[in-house]
């Protein structure tokens, strides 16, 4: 017997809380006949202060909220009366209007505003503070929100939260419903935030068999992207078979079908494999993302010509130039110095690599010096806007980061610089070279007059790029160009024990524990085993005791970072209490469960072409507007604004992880390092967190653990044919 329910309809005064992602709602409605205001709970579509809603429902009694509506069924219409009207257009819904915008406009044209907005939006000229220019943005909200109600709900009948409905709606615009009914797995791949298995659910729901070709060669596609966020710029053709069986849960007759059909869209290259390499005997068959493929094997055949083909400037005579650059410099180079030098002279393509303190940017400088005495055109770049920045400073030449250099331009069409419109320059030294991956190496060797010098310079101990391949480690070990190793520690940098810890670490030795027991340090370790008392104590250091002590600012010169995102001392949690604690008050924006605050310090976890921020780069949220649904955030010593549908490409950057930190120095660092973290201890790992400090460098943790990362010297397999190709040994 179905149970009877309930009618009751009111007008949303105020909303307690929203979930983007489920709709899941609490809010407080004005019922006609009752003087206090009603709770009710359920999901609902983008609730609007001001909405009339009709529900279904019944009755509840929360022992501690007390009488609620358990909403089953809902829908909303606009407003009647003018102080529901004024509400509805006062909360944010239409960017433009604000409270006090929207109060003068309800008080000129009372019950009919909505109607004047709808068909004859002109008339808000006569308000003051609107304009031309204004009433477009509104016009054009206006429209906007109605279509993307018509998509929420749509998608939320469909099993997808309202938090991507805007997203949904700026990718594909009026046909976004259209879009979703015939091909929902192109959510995956088209839209940041939403995955396979979100489009897969959608798919389900539509009507979608599991053993769909659709499905197979979308699952196909979001598995070798899944592989290529883990670093791996290829898969074995047998082993990527399982992974999608396991994922996909079809036949293998099922799966070999799509990856011929998306193979044959030229989605996908499936190449033979004609090394003879250990991990390959069962697996005779490399499949790339069509793009990796066509990069990495445009990476080899470019990296090969730039070393072969004469160099533009003059030929140097090095033992002159280097004797004279000492005296110029007024210094005194060590062999691996003036070897390195020396080779910057004599070769085309070639790489320096050291851990910190053993005198790279010297080496930097003394080359500048010697290819500026004959007036080359010299570049120099890193692959973030913090590490250009750090060689400007160390050199007093312009650095700009790869993106900026190859000027992006999104409205063009990506890098504008390239083999037909090339840089200007006939040196480019780029540093932290470690972090560069495939696709960005390809881009950047389109972009290098083949007659120019192409100095790498890096840390290869540290991890591996965050995005797909090991293109410095593969380019050392090809053999392809002289690379000078730099082991010495210099006397100055013997000093602190953030250097020679670091350089003991990548030895394989435990560093020094008790640096600074008996004196004021750079390096000091807190033993602590417990992961919640790990997490006081990283407050405790963060909030209080390295301020007090070193002077540091808790919030811009001290950065937490942690091997993990889940676990009591991941990322995620840190940042939970570590906002607690540093900016507390619960005034902001929510999205995607994260509370965004003024002053908040966020960072950008996906490129931003458009926006010209990238993966990685961190600021402080300076201004929150909810009439424009904006959030201005300073990088760099630049404003950068979000709408709010774009939060999601922010999170909270109190804490992150160790992969997200490179190329990055802190003043002072703060890691976490414990049992815990097990299956990410490595030696690399450690070694990259302990060399982002510059000044102070603090771990809390386990001697255990320490010594585990110490000792496991196994870097993670990355699938890369790279090495291969600058050999000779696979096709260019």
């Amino acid at each position: 017997m179905s149970r009877q329910l309930d009618n009751l309809q009111g007008q949303i005064e105020r909303i307690t809380f929203t979930s983007e992602e489920t709709g899941y709602t609490v809010a407080k409605i004005k019922v006609s006949g009752r003087s206090e205001l009603v709770t009710i709970v359920g999901n609902i579509v983008n609730p609007t202060p001001g909405e009339i809603i009709k529900m279904k429902g019944e009755w509840t009694n929360n022992p501690q909220y007390g009488e609620q509506f358990k909403i089953v069924f809902c829908q909303t219409t606009t407003p009647a009366s003018v102080h529901g009207i004024e509400k509805y257009l006062g909360s944010g819904l239409i960017k433009g209007i604000g409270p006090v915008m929207a109060k003068r406009i309800v008080k000129k044209f009372k019950e009919k505003t909505l109607e004047v907005i709808e068909n004859d939006i002109d008339k808000l000229v006569d308000i003051e503070g609107i304009g031309r220019k204004r009433i477009e943005m509104i016009r054009k909200a206006w429209e906007e929100q109605k279509e993307i109600r018509e998509v929420m709900i749509f998608l939320q009948t469909h099993g997808v939260g309202s938090g991507y409905a805007a997203k949904i709606y700026k990718q594909y615009g009026n046909g976004s419903i259209k879009v979703v009914q015939e091909n929902p797995y192109r959510l995956a791949t088209d839209i940041f935030g939403i995955g396979f298995v979100t489009a897969d659910k959608i798919a389900e729901k539509l009507g979608f068999t599991k053993d769909s070709d659709l499905r197979a060669e979308a699952g196909i596609l979001y598995v070798l992207q899944e592989l290529a966020d883990e670093g791996h710029v290829f898969y074995p053709y047998e082993l990527l078979i399982k992974q999608c069986k396991d994922m996909l849960d079809i036949e293998r007759e099922t799966i070999v079908k799509a990856m011929s059909a998306v193979s044959v869209a030229k989605r996908i290259v499936i190449e033979d494999l004609k090394v003879d390499l250990a991990e390959f005997r069962e697996n005779k068959k490399a499949v790339y993302l069509a793009g990796y493929h066509f990069a990495e094997k445009n990476l080899a055949t470019r990296l090969t010509t730039l070393a072969n083909v004469p160099q533009s400037i003059s030929k140097i005579d090095s033992g002159k130039a280097i004797q004279w650059v000492q005296e110029k410099l007024s210094i005194h180079l060590a062999d691996k110095q003036i070897e390195a030098v020396q080779r910057s002279t004599e070769h085309k393509v070639m790489v320096i690599t050291g851990g910190p303190g053993t005198g790279k940017t010297t080496i930097i400088n003394a080359i500048l010096k010697i290819f500026a005495a004959r007036h080359a055109k010299i570049l120099l770049a890193a692959p973030t806007g913090r590490a250009a920045k750090r060689m400007s400073e160390a050199t007093h030449y312009e650095a700009r980061t790869i993106h900026r250099l190859l000027e992006f331009n999104l409205k063009k069409g990506g890098f504008q610089k390239n083999e037909e419109s090339p840089l200007d320059c006939q040196l480019l030294i780029v540093d932290e070279a470690s972090m560069i991956d495939t696709l960005l190496m390809h881009h950047l060797l389109k972009a290098i007059p083949p007659t120019s010098t192409f100095i790498m310079v890096g840390d290869v101990n540290q991890l591996p790029s965050v995005g797909a391949g090991n293109v410095l480690r593969d380019i050392i070990d090809s053999g392809i160009a002289p690379v000078v190793q730099l082991h010495e520690i210099f006397r100055q940098a013997r000093e602190s024990s953030i250097i020679t810890n670091a350089h003991a670490i990548n030895k394989g030795i435990i560093p020094n524990l008790s640096a600074g027991k008996d004196r004021l340090d750079d390096f000091y370790f807190i033993e602590q085993k417990e992961p919640e008392k790990v997490v006081e104590m990283i407050i405790h250091l963060v909030n209080e005791r390295i301020p007090k002590r070193f002077g540091f600012d808790s919030v811009n010169d001290i950065q937490v970072l942690t091997p993990m995102h889940r676990g009591t001392a991941g990322a995620g949690n840190l940042n939970v209490e570590l906002q607690k604690a540093l900016n507390p008050g619960d005034e902001g924006v929510s999205r995607g469960g994260r509370l965004f605050k003024v002053n908040e310090k966020v960072m950008q976890i996906v490129n931003n072409y458009n926006k010209e921020v990238y993966n990685g780069d961190i600021g402080r949220i300076i201004s929150i507007s909810d009439e424009e649904k904006e959030v201005i955030v300073s990088m760099d010593d630049r404003e950068v604004s979000y709408n709010y549908s774009d939060l999601d490409e922010l999170v909270h950057a109190y804490a992150v992880s160790i992969h997200k930190s490179q190329g990055s120095e802190y003043p002072a660092v703060v890691i976490p390092i414990m049992m815990q973290h097990y299956v990410l201890l490595q030696r690399n790992l450690l070694y990259t967190g302990v060399t982002r400090g510059k000044k102070l460098v603090v771990i809390v943790g386990t001697k255990k653990a320490i010594a585990i990362a110490v000792k496991n010297n196994k870097t993670e397999k990355r699938y890369t044919l790279l090495k291969q190709r600058l050999m000779g040994t696979m096709d260019r």
